[in-house]
């Protein structure tokens, strides 16, 4: 999954790869938005955080990855 973040004051979005379910994702945000003063923390699929403060997210695009083929196909 891709996890897209508007960060107010920001011009470009954070994307964290993950390998969650889009429902416990869904959860893990929902639960951080309760507490404006709180921080979303993220885990992307190699291991990284990624720590965001609540009151500075404006808006998450929760979609599969993109994937990307390489090469040529013969139709």
């Amino acid at each position: 999954m891709d996890v897209k973040i508007g960060v107010t004051d920001t011009g470009r979005e954070l994307v964290v790869s993950s390998h969650s379910n889009p429902d416990e994702i869904e959860a893990q945000i929902a639960e951080s938005l309760k507490n404006p003063q709180g921080t979303l923390v993220l885990v992307d699929d190699k291991g990284r955080r990624v720590i965001v403060p609540t009151a500075k997210i404006a808006y998450v695009d929760i979609a599969p990855a993109d994937t990307r083929r390489v090469g040529f196909g013969s139709g």
